[in-house]
């Protein structure tokens, strides 16, 4: 059985998890890249890091960039 690749995520990418964060929020923007990932609450502001596999199981969908006008 092969093994599946790494997900690929980006500086600035924005992503749902499957669980909320304390304050309500699923949504979440990458900032930090590596084994870990460094994840920036879109609602209070709260960093947290989690590692790569871990990310990846919590994960529910990749979101579309922030439009600004």
């Amino acid at each position: 059985m092969l093994a599946k690749p790494p997900m690929e995520f980006a500086m600035g990418e924005r992503v749902r998890l499957r669980k909320p964060h304390p304050c309500g929020s699923y949504e979440w923007t990458v900032t930090r890249l590596g084994a870990d990932i460094g994840l920036k609450c879109e609602s209070c502001g709260r960093y947290v890091m989690l590692s790569r596999r871990e990310l990846e199981k919590r994960l529910k969908t990749k979101l579309p960039p922030l439009s600004h006008p």
